[in-house]
């Protein structure tokens, strides 16, 4: 299948920018393309994604630079075949009336109800707070803002999950006393809320946010997350959770950037993440089938530049969707097909080649 960009009518005199070709033909590959290509910003960074009631919903922040005080809380819906034009849906704004950067979107659709968007404003991540906006609308119209309780600040990067109890459980962390992990919870969309204390020694492992995989039907729920140790970490909870295992390193590397998982239909689970130690390039996808052991599945981007902080979704129709920071000037978006996943062993750390025909096999 040939490999090709979408250009929703802005700047669309500017030309398609293409992956490498050998990266174009990777089995599971279904689309790639671009949500804009120019845009009233300058950068742009941590997208998120969202199968909303009407479509497709994606939102990220963008501004003259990332922390700068231009920074808002752009959105752009998929209808009728492309991307709208980005759109901003909020803006910072401190307690004494001043302009302040806006971080980290985060969409979630509550089934049957309406369609969450959760961010944080402040000067700093070490110093940030969480706001909340509601569309019934499928993101077209938007709520007024509304600050998260006093120590609340929702889900940091990653998406939240939805548990058979009714919690909506997110993954959240701070940075102004080490990088610590800990969760919270609301059951009636995001007014009350309920959260864990710090769980992690930063002295030990210095994480912060945290993406979940639903490892079974009875509250068993793995977290993996960003560190400074140039590895993931991974903890899991037996109850949903309220409590949780040791912090502990996995065997996949991490050079102190954002990552996303999501569990599929199947069982299986997919992380997204940049395998290496340092820097933010390559952007690759691995699938597990038990959450711990991992298969090489694509390897998204391998250019030189910033290609990071991904986040992924599986959709009614079983594909996948990943949008991530293309170079800070873009938001890419990939469709992924995983039951045409061509998986292959990560030995000893090592990333295979695209070439490598020692596979697992397709379809696993």
């Amino acid at each position: 299948m040939g490999i090709f960009w979408l250009i929703n009518g802005i700047g669309a005199s500017l030309p398609p920018t293409p992956m490498p070709s050998d990266l174009a033909h990777q089995p599971g590959i279904v689309k790639q393309e671009f949500l804009f290509l120019k845009a009233p910003f300058r950068e742009c960074h941590a997208s998120t994604i969202v199968e909303g009631t009407g479509g497709l919903v994606a939102a990220w922040f963008g501004g003259k630079k990332e922390g700068d005080r231009s920074v808002g809380i752009w959105v752009s819906r998929y209808e009728q075949g492309h991307w709208t034009p980005p759109e901003r849906v909020a803006i910072g704004w401190g307690p004494d009336g001043r302009r302040l950067p806006c971080w980290n979107p985060v969409l979630f659709q509550v089934p049957n109800g309406p369609l969450l968007l959760f961010y944080k404003v402040g000067p700093r991540p070490s110093s940030w707070w969480g706001m909340i906006k509601r569309s019934g609308d499928g993101g077209r119209t938007w709520s007024r803002a509304q600050a998260l309780p006093k120590g609340i600040l929702g889900p940091i990067k990653n998406k939240p999950i939805l548990l058979p109890d009714g919690r909506l459980l997110c993954g959240s962390s701070t940075e102004h006393a080490g990088w610590r992990v800990h969760f919270e919870w609301t059951c009636d969309l995001g007014r009350v809320w309920v959260r864990t204390q710090p769980l992690n020694d930063p002295h030990q492992i210095a994480a912060i946010q945290p993406t979940f995989l639903v490892l079974d039907t009875k509250g068993h729920i793995r977290a993996l997350g960003r560190t400074r140790q140039r590895r993931i970490f991974v903890m899991d909870s037996p109850d949903g959770g309220i409590t949780w295992s040791p912090m502990r390193l996995s065997a996949l590397p991490n050079p102190n950037s954002g990552i996303d998982a999501v569990t599929l239909a199947d069982g299986r689970h997919l992380v997204v993440y940049n395998h290496t130690t340092q820097g933010r390039t390559p952007l690759n996808v691995a699938v597990s089938e038990d959450g711990e052991h991992w298969f090489a599945a694509l390897t998204l981007e391998n250019r030189t530049g910033e290609y990071s902080y991904p986040a992924v979704i599986q959709t009614a129709d079983g594909l996948v969707h990943v949008t991530y920071t293309w170079r800070r000037i873009r938001i890419a978006h990939v469709v992924l097909d995983p039951q045409r996943f061509h998986l292959r062993p990560i030995r000893e750390g090592h990333w295979p080649s695209l070439k490598d025909e020692d596979s697992k096999g397709e379809n696993r």
